[in-house]
C-alpha cells in the first residue's frame, strides 16, 4: 500500500495581546494599582494645586499612570471643567522667522506651565470670518490671533462657541478681542533716524514682494517717511522679492539715485543687500549704509556687522497670564497693551 506523507499544522496561537487589543486604561484601574481613590488620581495628573497630596503618592500614581499607559482624557475633564484647555494659535500669513517662532515657543512653554494645552492650526485659504468658524470647531478655551486675521463678527463666534479670550496679536485693535498692539512704524522711525543721525541724507526703504509681508513692511516705511519728514533727506521705497536676482537689480538702483542708505526690512533682508551691494563694488558703510530689524544672530556674523534695530516682545509669561485672566474672568473688559519696544544696535554697516 502506498504511503502518503501529511503535515499536521501546529495549533493556532493563542490571541494576542498587543497594546492594540488590550482594553483602555482608566483612572480606577491607576487607583487600584497606586492604592489611592480615583479622586487622588485626578487630583494628580491635573496638576490641583488646590490640593495638598504627599510627594510619595503623587509619585506612586505617577508610576501606576506609566505602568499601565494612561493618559487622562481630555474631553471628559472638558465637560467637567465646562471648558476645555486647549489654547488654539493659528499659524501667521508669513512664514514665521526667527523672532517669532522663539516668542511662540515662550509662550507656548509659559501656558503649559499653567496647564493649558497649546495647539497650532495651520490650514491655509481660510480668512477672516470663515477661518473663526473653523476655529471655532475646535472648540478652544482661547485663540491668539496673528496678523489681521479676525473682525469683530469672527470674534462674536469665537465666544459663542466657548472661547473665553480671543487675543489679537497686530497693529490694530478689534472690537470685543484683547489686543496685543505691534507699532511697527516705531521700527522706520528709529532705523530712519539712526541713519540720518549718521549724515545720511538720501535713504532707501525696502518693502518686500513676498505675499503677506506688507503688514508689517507698510507701516515700517510710514514710520521712516514720517521720522525724516521736515528734513532735508529723501525716502526712496525699494521693492524687493527675497532673491538673488531682485537684489542684484535693487543695487543697482541704489546707484542709479546715489542712495547713501539702505533700511532694508529686517535683517535676513538686509544680508541680502550686502552680499548685492558688495558684488556691485558698492563699499558698504563708506558709500552705502545699511540697517536691518529684529537683531538676529546672522546679523552678528556677516562682515561687515550688520546695524539693526533689536525688538522686544512680551515675556512669554506676561502673555500666558493675560490669557489666563481672561480665561478666569470672561466677562471682564479687554484689555490692550503696546509691545514691540525697537532699539537701534548700531554697527559697523552704518
Amino acid at each position: 500500500m502506498p504511503y502518503v506523507m501529511v503535515q499536521i499544522p501546529d495549533p493556532p496561537a493563542p490571541p494576542s495581546s498587543s497594546p492594540a487589543s488590550r482594553p483602555v486604561p482608566t483612572s480606577a484601574d491607576v487607583a487600584r494599582l497606586a492604592g489611592v481613590s480615583r479622586a487622588t488620581v485626578s487630583y494628580v495628573l491635573n496638576n490641583a494645586g488646590a490640593v495638598r497630596i504627599s510627594e510619595p503618592t503623587r509619585r506612586r500614581v505617577h508610576e501606576a499612570a506609566r505602568e499601565l499607559g494612561y493618559v487622562p482624557h481630555a474631553a471628559a475633564r472638558s465637560l467637567r471643567a465646562g471648558h476645555s484647555r486647549m489654547v488654539l494659535m493659528p499659524a501667521p500669513p508669513v512664514p514665521a522667522g526667527p523672532l517669532y517662532s522663539q516668542f511662540v515657543h515662550d509662550f507656548q512653554q509659559a501656558l503649559s506651565r499653567l496647564d493649558y494645552t497649546v495647539v497650532q492650526y495651520g490650514a491655509s485659504g481660510l480668512r477672516g470670518d470663515e477661518a473663526a468658524r473653523a476655529w471655532a470647531e475646535l472648540r478652544p478655551v482661547a485663540v491668539l490671533v496673528p496678523g489681521p486675521g479676525i473682525g469683530p463678527e469672527g470674534v462674536a463666534v469665537l465666544k459663542r462657541s466657548g472661547a473665553r479670550a480671543v487675543v489679537t496679536l497686530g497693529c490694530d485693535r478689534v472690537d470685543g478681542a484683547h489686543a496685543l498692539l505691534l507699532d511697527h512704524e516705531r521700527v522706520g522711525r528709529a532705523a530712519a533716524r539712526h541713519l540720518y543721525d549718521r549724515g545720511r541724507r538720501r535713504v532707501g526703504v525696502v518693502v518686500p514682494r513676498e505675499r503677506g509681508l506688507d503688514m508689517f513692511s507698510r507701516p515700517r516705511l510710514a514710520g521712516a517717511r514720517a521720522a525724516l519728514d521736515g528734513t532735508d533727506a529723501t525716502v526712496t521705497e525699494l521693492s524687493l522679492a527675497y532673491t538673488e536676482e531682485s537684489a542684484r537689480a535693487l543695487a543697482a538702483r541704489c546707484r542709479e539715485l546715489g542712495l547713501d542708505a539702505v533700511f532694508a526690512f529686517n535683517d535676513e533682508y538686509a544680508v541680502l543687500v550686502l552680499s548685492a551691494l558688495a558684488d556691485q563694488g558698492v563699499r558698504v558703510p563708506e558709500d552705502t549704509a545699511v540697517i536691518g530689524a529684529d537683531d538676529l544672530l546672522l546679523g552678528r556674523l556677516v562682515r561687515p556687522r550688520l546695524s539693526t534695530v533689536h525688538i522686544r516682545l512680551p515675556a512669554g509669561r506676561d502673555l500666558a497670564e493675560l490669557v489666563d485672566r481672561a480665561v478666569r474672568n470672561p466677562g471682564a473688559p479687554p484689555e490692550a497693551r503696546e509691545l514691540l519696544a525697537a532699539t537701534v544696535v548700531g554697527r559697523e554697516s552704518s
